[in-house]
C-alpha cells in the first residue's frame, strides 16, 4: 500500500459489491470517509460519511444482516482514556464503486464502558447473535467486552464484559533491551474479526494474530484459551485483520505507508 490516501489505514472489511476489494478507514485527524481499495493495495474509490465525526476511528467490520451487506465503523480509539462516550457508525454498503460518492449512517450505537474510560482498536460483528465484540487495547489480559448491535432504544448502552484473552505472548526482558520504548507496545490488541461462520475470532497485535476458536453457544472462558498463532515478518503498525466473504483467507495490513499487505489461506 503506497498511496497517500491509504496512509494510516486502520481497519480493513470485505467489499461485497466490488469483488477482491476491500474498504478501509484512516483514524483520528482524517476526514469521515472510507476507502475503497483493491486486492493489490491501490486505491479505488472515497466514500464521505455524513453525520459522522472520526473522532478516533480505529476499526471496520462488515455483517450481513436481512439480506443487506454493512459496514460499522469503530469510533473508539482513547489514547488518552479520557471519553466517556464513544460510537459505532453502521453504513449500508453501496451497490457499486464511484469515487466521490456520500452516504449516512443507517444507525449508530453510543455507548460507554462499565467501569471508566480504557482505549479500544479492536471490533468484530456477530449479526446472527446480534452482538458486537469489542477488545480493549491495553489491559492485560485484553478484555473482551459486548454491546447489542440493534438495540431497542437510541439510549447510551453500557457495554458488558465477556471474559479475558489468555495467551496473548507479552514481551520479555529481551524485547524490552532490544527496544525500550516500542517494545512494551507489542503485545497491544490493534484490530479483530470474527469469521463468517461467527465460531473464529481474529485478534491483531504488532507482532502476531491470534485465532480463538468458540467452543460452544457464547464466548465462555473455555472459548478464550489456548489460541492459535500467527506470527508474521515485522510490519510498521499491524493495525487492520479481516477475514475474506467466505472466510478461507485471513488478510493483514499496516498504518504507515509504504505497508505490506499480508494474505494467510486456511486450510479446511
Amino acid at each position: 500500500m503506497t498511496e497517500a490516501r491509504l496512509s494510516e489505514t486502520s481497519g480493513l472489511a470485505p467489499s461485497k459489491a466490488v469483488p477482491g476489494a476491500w474498504w478501509t478507514l484512516n483514524d483520528s485527524g482524517n476526514d469521515a470517509a472510507l476507502e475503497l481499495m483493491s486486492a493489490e493495495g491501490k486505491g479505488l474509490a472515497t466514500l464521505a460519511i455524513d453525520g459522522a465525526r472520526n473522532v478516533d476511528w480505529e476499526d471496520l467490520a462488515g455483517f450481513e444482516l436481512d439480506g443487506r451487506r454493512y459496514l460499522l465503523v469503530a469510533d473508539t480509539g482513547d489514547n488518552g482514556g479520557v471519553r466517556d462516550e464513544l460510537a459505532l457508525y453502521v453504513v449500508e454498503e453501496p451497490s457499486s464503486a464511484r469515487d466521490g460518492g456520500r452516504t449516512e449512517p443507517a444507525w449508530t450505537l453510543r455507548f460507554r464502558w462499565p467501569d471508566g474510560a480504557r482505549d479500544c482498536e479492536a471490533v468484530a460483528v456477530d449479526a446472527v447473535r446480534g452482538e458486537v465484540l469489542l477488545v480493549s487495547k491495553k489491559r492485560v489480559p485484553a478484555e473482551l467486552f459486548r454491546i447489542a448491535l440493534q438495540p431497542l432504544s437510541d439510549d447510551v448502552q453500557t457495554a458488558t464484559r465477556v471474559g479475558l484473552l489468555q495467551g496473548i505472548t507479552q514481551p520479555g526482558a529481551a524485547d524490552l533491551a532490544r527496544n525500550p520504548v516500542y517494545g512494551r507496545y507489542r503485545s497491544q490488541v490493534t484490530a479483530a474479526d470474527l469469521s463468517p461462520d461467527g465460531r473464529t475470532l481474529a485478534v491483531l497485535n504488532y507482532s502476531a494474530v491470534y485465532l480463538y476458536t468458540r467452543a460452544g453457544a457464547g464466548w465462555n472462558a473455555a472459548s478464550l484459551q489456548n489460541p492459535q498463532r500467527l506470527d508474521f515478518p515485522w510490519m510498521p503498525q499491524a493495525e487492520a485483520v479481516a477475514f475474506s466473504l467466505d472466510g478461507r483467507e485471513l488478510t493483514v495490513a499496516g498504518e504507515q505507508t509504504p505497508s505490506p499487505l499480508l494474505r494467510y489461506r486456511r486450510l479446511p
